[in-house]
C-alpha cells in the first residue's frame, strides 16, 4: 500500500488529516546473537517499511487501527504518577505501540492522546524485524505529534526499551538503530556497546532474503534462554577475570581455557558469540576491499556455529542455506534473525538473481510443500517522516 493511500484511509477511518511516519525492517548480513553480549553487527534498513499515520487528539486517549489486521484498539495514556491502564502485555500488536508510548513518557517526554492508522509491509515473523519497524515508526509519529525530535540513536534506545521492559523480549539494540539509522547504499558496522558505528558501501551485488514460511515467536521463549545462557557464561567466566563486562571482551583463549568448568550447551553460546564478533570484524573488512568471496565465506561460517553451537537454526533454515550453495553467482548465505523460523540473507550476483530466486523457490517447494517469498533487497534509509508533495 501506498503512502497516499495509507493518508486516504486514515481520513476515511478518522475523518481527519494526518501526518505519516516510516520506519524500514532491516536485515543482519553478519553478526547474530552479538548484540546483546555488547558485541559487534553489521545489518542493512531495507525497503520494506511500516507506515504510521497520526493525528493528535485533545485527550489522552491513543486509538490505533491495523490495516493489516483490521483491528483497532483503544489505550489510556496514565496521567502523572498513575499506573498504565495496561501494565502487562497482552500479546498483541499493539503491545509494540502502547509499550513505546509508555516508554516515552516514564522518559520525561510528555504526550498528548492521538489517532494512530498503521500499515507495515515487513513480513510478520520473517526475522526481518517488524516489531522494531514498528515500534520506531510509532515513537517518531508520537514524538511527532507533540512537536518532540529526537536524535535517531536515543529514540532506538527507548523502543528497545520498550521491547525489553514492557513485550518482554530481551533483544539488543541492533533492530531499532538500524530502524531508526538506517542509510540508504550502506551497511552499518554498530558496535553495540558504544552506538559507534561506520557505514560499509554495500558492493554491486544484490542482497536476496529468502522467506521460509515458517514463523518464528521469540518472546519469552528460546530467544531468551539463549540470552540466559550467555549470561552464565559471562558469571563463570567472570571468576577466572573478574572485571569482564560481557562476552564482546572474552577473547577465544581464554574461553578455551575455562571450558571444563562450564556447562557443555554454556560452552558453545559462549563460542558463537565470541566467533561471531570476529567474524564480524573480518567481514567489515573484506567489504571494505570489495572481497566477496571472504565475505560469503564468513556468512557460511556464521550459519554453522549459529546452527551447531547457539543451536537456533531448524530443518527448514538449513535446507535454505545448502540449496543456495548450489546456484551460480551466491557468494554466501544464512540464517538471519533470531532464529527458529523465519529467512536466510544471500548475496547474489545481479545478473543471477532471477536464476537463484526460480531454483530455490522449486528446490525448497519440491523439499517441503512449502512456497518460499523471495525479496530482492535494497539499502534504504532509516525512519523519517513521509512528504506526500
Amino acid at each position: 500500500m501506498e503512502p497516499v493511500e495509507i493518508h486516504r484511509e486514515f481520513e476515511r477511518v478518522y475523518g481527519r488529516t494526518p501526518r505519516l511516519c516510516q520506519a524500514p525492517g532491516r536485515v543482519n548480513l553478519i553478526g547474530e546473537h552479538t548484540d546483546y553480549n555488547d558485541g559487534f553487527v553489521m545489518p542493512v534498513a531495507i525497503d520494506l517499511r511500516t507506515t504510521v499515520a497520526v493525528a493528535p487528539r485533545t485527550d489522552r486517549r491513543l486509538q490505533l487501527h491495523s490495516l493489516n489486521f483490521g483491528e483497532s484498539v483503544e489505550f489510556a495514556l496514565p496521567e502523572p504518577g498513575e499506573q498504565p491502564v495496561r501494565t502487562q502485555p497482552m500479546g498483541h500488536w499493539s503491545d509494540y505501540v502502547c509499550g513505546v508510548a509508555v516508554t516515552i513518557e516514564r522518559a520525561g517526554y510528555r504526550l498528548h492522546g492521538a489517532d494512530l492508522l498503521i500499515y507495515g509491509a515487513v513480513p510478520i515473523g520473517s526475522g526481518l524485524s517488524s516489531s522494531a519497524a514498528l515500534e520506531v515508526a510509532a515513537g517518531l509519529a508520537l514524538l511527532e505529534s507533540v512537536g518532540h525530535t529526537l536524535p535517531g540513536s536515543e529514540l532506538a534506545r527507548l523502543c528497545q526499551r520498550a521491547e525489553n521492559d514492557y513485550v518482554g523480549m530481551r533483544c539488543g539494540i541492533m533492530d531499532q538503530f538500524t530502524s531508526s539509522c538506517g542509510r540508504a547504499g550502506y551497511a552499518i558496522l554498530l558496535d553495540c556497546r558504544s552506538l559507534e558505528h561506520r557505514l560499509l558501501a554495500v558492493p554491486d551485488v544484490q542482497v536476496v532474503v529468502c522467506n521460509t514460511m515458517i514463523r518464528h515467536r521469540l518472546a519469552g521463549g528460546e530467544y531468551n534462554r539463549r540470552r540466559a545462557e550467555c549470561e552464565e557464561a559471562l558469571r563463570l567466566l567472570r571468576d577466572a577475570v573478574p572485571d569482564l563486562g560481557a562476552l564482546r571482551d572474552v577473547s577465544l583463549e581464554l574461553l578455551h581455557s575455562q571450558r571444563q568448568r562450564m556447562p557443555q550447551a554454556v560452552y558453545r553460546r559462549a563460542l558463537h558469540v565470541v566467533s561471531e564478533n570476529q567474524r564480524v570484524l573480518e567481514a567489515a573488512a573484506a567489504l571494505d576491499r570489495r572481497d566477496l568471496g571472504t565475505f560469503g565465506r564468513l556468512l557460511g561460517e556464521s550459519h554453522r556455529s549459529l546452527r551447531d553451537d547457539f543451536e537456533v537454526s531448524c530443518d527448514e533454515l538449513d535446507l535454505m542455506v545448502h540449496l543456495a550453495a548450489g546456484v551460480e553467482g551466491v557468494f554466501g548465505a544464512r540464517m538471519t534473525g533470531g532464529g527458529f523460523g523465519g529467512c536466510t540473507v544471500n548475496l547474489v550476483r545481479t545478473d543471477c538473481v532471477d536464476s537463484f530466486g526460480r531454483l530455490i523457490t522449486d528446490g525448497y517447494r519440491r523439499a517441503t510443500s512449502l512456497t518460499p517469498e523471495i525479496y530482492v533487497c535494497r539499502a534504504a534509509d532509516g525512519a523519517g517522516r513521509v512528504d506526500l508533495s
